[in-house]
Order: C-alpha cells, then sequence, then structure tokens
C-alpha cells in the first residue's frame, strides 16, 4: 500500500517543530525620528534632511537588531536577570540530571512536557538590583514516567531533584509536539482506517491527519490519555483545511499509540473540491490586479528608539520591562515600569502579563463536532505553536527579533528564531492636540504624533493563527490586541446551494462554498495580569455609572449621571459580567499613595472583545471553561494559581480552574492582587472568510488613572519637515 508519500506534509511539521532556526544581529544607531514612508517600489530612494531636531534625551547604547546574516550564540548565553529563561547550557543540565534520577532511570518511556524556569519568589525578584547575583538558578520539570504525571524542580546548582506533590486529581500535562505528530501517524498501522479512506475515495498519498484534543465528556474517557484524529485530503491544494475527510473519526490511546475506536458517519458527504482553496500568493490568479497599494516602510535613520539590554530588559521611552519567549503562554512580560517624567522615578505598573488561557468551544453538538472545544495554551501550547514571524510582513522593517529556546519532549533544547518582534509603529495617529477657534482671536494649533513600542508574537495553532500584541504608549497606556486570521476549521456537507436546504435546518454554521460549513463558534482569551500599582498591595474598585434624578425645581435637567466607589472587599466582590446599560469603569488602586490633590493613584482595565460564553455551565466543556464565565476576575496572588484552566487542562473535569479558587472568596482589599481578563469574540463565519480569513482583533486597555499629576506627554515635540527623511516618489527619479 501506498503511504510513503504521506509522510511528505508531517515531516515538513516535525522540521518546523524541531529545526535549529537561527536569526542574527547587527547593529543600529542611536535613537531618531520615527517616519512612515510610501515609495514606489522601484525607487526606494530615501534621504534625510541635513539639519536634525536635536533631541534633548540621553544618547541610548547601540540596539542588537535582528537580520539574517549572522547567527545567535545561544550555545554561550548566560542569565543576567532572575527571569530570564532557561538556557541550552541549563536544559542540557536538567537533562542530564533527570537522566540519572531514579523515577526515570526506572521507566521504560518517559517524556518532558514542560521544562521552564523556576521563577523567585517575587519579594526577592522586587529587591534585586542589576549588578548583584542571581538567585539560584531552578527548573520546573513537568514529566511524565511509567504512565504517571509529575511535577518536579532541578535545582541547577546543586544538581537536587525534588518531587512535588501538586498534580491534580485528573487532567494530564499539556502535549509535547511528539505526542500530536506521532497521532497523526498512528491510524494508518490500522486497517479499518485505511479501508476506510480508500472506500472515502481518497488515496491514501493524499491523507494528512490533524491532532484534536477531546475535552472531558464522561466516565468512559477517564484513566487513558485519549486524542481523536480527523483527516483531510491534500490533492490539488495546499489548504487541505478545506477538503475534510467529514464524519472520519479515529479514538487514540496518546501512550501507546493503540487505535481505540474508528468512527465513520460521513459516507454519504463527498470531499469538497479543491477549486479556489489555495492561499498561497503564487497560486492567485490576475496578480497584478492585488498590487494597486505601493509599498510602505518605518524608516528611521537616527535608528530605533529602543533598546534590549541582556537579551530581555526592553526599553523604550518611559517605559522598563522584562521580556522572554514562552512554551505556553507564548510571551511573558513582567516588571513593566514607567517613567514619571516630572519625579524621573521608575514606579512600577505591573508585575508580570501574559496570556494564560484560551478557550475555542465549537457550536456543533454532532457526534463528529460535540467535542471541539479546545484550550489552546493548556493542552496545545501557545508558545510551542508560534512559528517564526516573517519579516516585512508580520513585522515592519525596523523591527527587533527575539527567539524562544525551548526543549523537546526528550529534553534536548531547540531554538524557535524570530518567534517575537519588538518594533515601533506609527500610522499617523495623534497623541494629543487643540486648535483654537478663530472666534478666540489666538492663532494656535498644537498637534502631537503618537509613537507607540509594540511586542508582538503569533501562534498558529493548527488552522487558525493568533497574533498578540502588546503595545505601550507615552502616557502610560498599555494596549493588549489579540488578531484572529487563518483558516477556518469547515464541515464537509452534501448541499452545494442554500436552495437545497429545507426550511430551517441547523447547519451549525453557514454554507461558505459548494459542499463547505463554516461551523460557529467562540474565541476566549484570559489574560493574567498581576497589578503592582507604585507597590504590591492594591485594591480593586468597581466606578458605577449610575442615573442620578434632580429633586424638583433643582436644576432644568431632570436627570444627570454620577460615579459611585465601591470597594471590592473580596474575591466575588470583584468577579464582573459586563453590562451595556449598567456600566462601570474598573480601577486597580494603591490606597496608600495620592496624588498631589489626594486621589489615589491607579490604573483601569478598559474593556473590549466583550462577548461573552452563553453555554449552561454544567456543559461539561463551559466547566472546562468556567474562567470565562466572568469577564474579570480579581484574586489575591497566590504563585501557584496562574493558568486559569488549571496547570493540567487535557481531558481535566475543571476542578482546577480560575473559577474553582475563587470560590473561596479570599479577601483582596489592600492586598497584592491579580486581575484577570478575557477577550471575548463570537464567530459566524461568512463567504468572505473562505478561503483564509481576514484578521479580526479585538484590543482591551490598561490605562493609568490618576496615576500622574496631569498629561505625561505634555511635553512631547512636535514633528518638523527637517526632522524627517525624504522619500523621492518614482516620477521624480
Amino acid at each position: 500500500m501506498e503511504s510513503k508519500p504521506f509522510f511528505r506534509f508531517l515531516f515538513f511539521f516535525i522540521a518546523i517543530a524541531f529545526l535549529f532556526a537561527w536569526t542574527h544581529l547587527h547593529y543600529a544607531p542611536s535613537p531618531g525620528v520615527i517616519t512612515l514612508l510610501d515609495c514606489a517600489s522601484n525607487s526606494p530612494w530615501c534621504t534625510s534632511s541635513k539639519n536634525r531636531l536635536q533631541s534633548k534625551q540621553p544618547t541610548l547604547t547601540k540596539t542588537p537588531r535582528a537580520s539574517t546574516s549572522q547567527r545567535r550564540h545561544h550555545e554561550s548565553a548566560v542569565p543576567r536577570h532572575p527571569l530570564d529563561p532557561l538556557t541550552i547550557q541549563e536544559f542540557n543540565k536538567v537533562r542530564k540530571i533527570l537522566s540519572s534520577h531514579a523515577l526515570f532511570k526506572s521507566s521504560n518511556n518517559y517524556a518532558l512536557h514542560s521544562v521552564v524556569l523556576e521563577e523567585p519568589n517575587k519579594e526577592l525578584v522586587l529587591k534585586w538590583k542589576k549588578g548583584q547575583p542571581l538567585f539560584p538558578r531552578i527548573a520546573s520539570v513537568i514529566a511524565r514516567a511509567n504512565g504517571v504525571s509529575h511535577v518536579l524542580t532541578v535545582n541547577l546548582e546543586t544538581d537536587e531533584v525534588t518531587v512535588l506533590n501538586t498534580a491534580p486529581p485528573t487532567g494530564y500535562p499539556t502535549m509535547t509536539v511528539e505526542d500530536m505528530t506521532s497521532a497523526t501517524w498512528a491510524p494508518l498501522s490500522n486497517a479499518k482506517f485505511n479501508r476506510t479512506i480508500i472506500e472515502r475515495g481518497v488515496n491514501l498519498k493524499d491523507v494528512t491527519c490533524l491532532p484534536i484534543s477531546l475535552g472531558w465528556f464522561g466516565k468512559k474517557e477517564e484513566n487513558r490519555r485519549l486524542i481523536k484524529v480527523q483527516c483531510y485530503s491534500m490533492e490539488d491544494t495546499a489548504n487541505f483545511y478545506m477538503r475534510p475527510i467529514e464524519g472520519l473519526t479515529v479514538l487514540l490511546d496518546m501512550d501507546t499509540k493503540e487505535v481505540v475506536e474508528v468512527s465513520d458517519t460521513g459516507r454519504s458527504i463527498p470531499i469538497p473540491k479543491a477549486t479556489n482553496t489555495d492561499y498561497r500568493f503564487s497560486e492567485q490568479k490576475l496578480q497584478q490586479d492585488l498590487n494597486s497599494i505601493n509599498p510602505i516602510s518605518i524608516e528611521q535613520p537616527k535608528g530605533p528608539s529602543f533598546v534590549i539590554e541582556d537579551e530581555h530588559l526592553v526599553k523604550w521611552a518611559n517605559w522598563e520591562f522584562h521580556l522572554k519567549p514562552d512554551t505556553r503562554a507564548g510571551v511573558m512580560v513582567s516588571r513593566a515600569k514607567v517613567r514619571d517624567l516630572e519625579s524621573g522615578v521608575l514606579r512600577d505598573v505591573m508585575y508580570k502579563g501574559f496570556t494564560s488561557e484560551l478557550f475555542v468551544p465549537y457550536m456543533d453538538p454532532t457526534d463528529a463536532w460535540y467535542f471541539k472545544t479546545y484550550m489552546d495554551a493548556g493542552e496545545y501550547g501557545f508558545g510551542l505553536q508560534a512559528m517564526p514571524l516573517d519579516p516585512l510582513n508580520d513585522c515592519p522593517r525596523n523591527a527587533y527579533y527575539m527567539d524562544g529556546v525551548f526543549a523537546a519532549g526528550d529534553g534536548v533544547p531547540y531554538v524557535r528564531s524570530n518567534m517575537v518582534c519588538v518594533f515601533e509603529r506609527y500610522t499617523g495617529d495623534i497623541g494629543w492636540r487643540h486648535a483654537e477657534s478663530p472666534i478666540t482671536g489666538m492663532e494656535i494649533k498644537e498637534v502631537r504624533p503618537k509613537v507607540t513600542l509594540v511586542v508582538r508574537m503569533a501562534a498558529s495553532v493548527a488552522n487558525y493563527d493568533y497574533i498578540v500584541d502588546w503595545e505601550f504608549q507615552t502616557d502610560g497606556l498599555i494596549r493588549i490586541k489579540v488578531g484572529l486570521s487563518g483558516i477556518l476549521m469547515v464541515k464537509g456537507t452534501a448541499y452545494e446551494n442554500m436552495n437545497q436546504v429545507e426550511g430551517q435546518e441547523n447547519l451549525f454554521g453557514t454554507l461558505l462554498s459548494e459542499n463547505v460549513i463554516g461551523v460557529i463558534h467562540d474565541h476566549y482569551i484570559t489574560f493574567y495580569l498581576d497589578m503592582d500599582i507604585d507597590g504590591s498591595d492594591n485594591s480593586f474598585v468597581n466606578v458605577n455609572i449610575k442615573r442620578q434624578e434632580t429633586s424638583p425645581g433643582e436644576s432644568p435637567r431632570k436627570s444627570y449621571l454620577k460615579a459611585v466607589r465601591n470597594v471590592a472587599r473580596t474575591e466575588k466582590d470583584a468577579q464582573i459580567q459586563l453590562k451595556l446599560y449598567d456600566p462601570s469603569e474598573f480601577h486597580v488602586i494603591n490606597p496608600t499613595k495620592k496624588t498631589r490633590v489626594g486621589n489615589p493613584v491607579g490604573y483601569k482595565v478598559v474593556p473590549g472583545g466583550t462577548a461573552a460564553s452563553l453555554l449552561d455551565h454544567e456543559d461539561p466543556p463551559q466547566k472546562r471553561g468556567a474562567f470565562t464565565n466572568n469577564q474579570i476576575w480579581v484574586t489575591p496572588y497566590n504563585r501557584s494559581e496562574q493558568w486559569a484552566g488549571g496547570l493540567f487542562v487535557y481531558q481535566s473535569h475543571g476542578e482546577d480552574t480560575l473559577d474553582v479558587w475563587s470560590e473561596r472568596d479570599r479577601p483582596i482589599e489592600n492586598k497584592d492582587i491579580v486581575v484577570w481578563y478575557t477577550l471575548g469574540f463570537h464567530h459566524i463565519p461568512c463567504q468572505e472568510d473562505f478561503p483564509i480569513m481576514p484578521t479580526v482583533s479585538s484590543s482591551f486597555d490598561l490605562k493609568p488613572v490618576n496615576f500622574f499629576e496631569s498629561n505625561p506627554i505634555l511635553r512631547a515635540p512636535p514633528y518638523f519637515e527637517k526632522d524627517l527623511p525624504v522619500c523621492r516618489p518614482a516620477y521624480s527619479a
């Protein structure tokens, strides 16, 4: 039976996952004015004016920039900050220590599902100053040996291994890449599966399969690490997602690779045709009609205005923060501080922020779909699915790239190149402005451009692509944005036109093309935000906006709005479900720090992406995804509570979630608190999503509220023509 060609895609997938890729460095000049240039592609001539506005900012050291001509030396990297990720040398040491430990020596088959830095206690990190010795470096390891999950720590100074008894009663660790790839091969060893593929009219050489987490739906799924596999035809297209072998589902034991069950409920459903499914630029017709926009690029003749010290400490304008890639969260932003230009002091804003979990339930209860209720961080690893960013298209030309260094299932380290990019963005937005009306007699027009710093990563979790931006503004605001793109997970159908659908038949989605239904689904992205506003002890305030009726004769007005401030005493006081007609602001304040006029300093969460889950709370997927029951939660800081769906999400029952922790109703007033915010999207697919989706984005903000004494960008200078590069258009060349 011809099966070797089948592996062409799988081997490509493995190559991407384990590629020891590289990025390179060159050095750029000190900071300068940032300008957007729109140059004709055949005339990339850019010149700078001779006269430059003399910046009053101190000269920054040269910034390493990623390029494609020199290799980063990861092999010799050493940590320089307490939060720096594990290095290649440290990964190798962890592997060596564990290989001689009794737990693994006695195991015929073991895998390391997570190897990350066990971060030092928060109190120690807060006291640490640059130049001081680092704390003992400890690795946190989640492993499976002899069919049992273990949580361990490895002290890299003493070689001591500590086995912790923290594994929850249900659930399994995040899958390794090896788990996923081997699951896609396993069905080929089953005669019934192969026979079914052939009977469905698909050549085995054209088959490719995906590993699909199955959630949890009862006792029959307990005590075995299971996965479901569904397959597609690659014939005549790279976009195999649009050619599902509908109804064919393989239930697989992930540990033994035994095929437990083969189910085929879609024999009457044809494989959708490949016509018009390919999304690659090289495959598009009438390419000349697609190039109607001249190329646009950001140019900075004086170089970028940010520096990255010791590989992970980002300094830009009035911001400073630590940045690192993470296998589960994607990226982690820590120790975020903003400089108060009045006092010159760097002030604490956020100790740590990251993507805690992504919950993606599909709204089709039929046999081949009901279980598609993904937890993309806890089941697949959001960072593990991050692919190298594409220079010029994922990130602009002025971007700096950061690699991720991770451990494979056998503990061997590998490099995920260009996983994160950092760049300054100017899109013509305005920082602030005012122009006086002629009736005042004053000719005043003051405008300031808005330039921001963006940290970006993109994860391709099989068909779906997520773009996560952390955007820092000079006015102190942090914007967290999520973009959704990639390819829909579609369902095969016998219908080719809506006129064939009888009455009110529920398609569970939209007919996108002949024989293709885009199934309705939700996306929920929950963020962990350990806010430290001028210190760790903070309070959460619900500032409720209420209508106040006026008394008879008090005013010509009948009503007005007032702000009623309610300080949350315990966790349940801070469980927020957003309501359009009962609005509030949500402040995190430091009650012990006041402005000159007596207001407590703070930041507020400005909601966006407010879609809420409508699933029954007793529905098994919603029990596991109960952290989406509210848009905002506030919990006391607990270093063991970081993952909203629990530490072990895979096949969990939902007994270790943010919802469960918060039921304890612990005190949170004037405490070290963590804010959790969930961005939500309802997605009813439409034809414009076929064959690949235009990016849809939403965001929320962390915005200063009485944090500064006045507008922190009041003294920002405007741009002048003499300060900007000049781009000579094609017709003048």
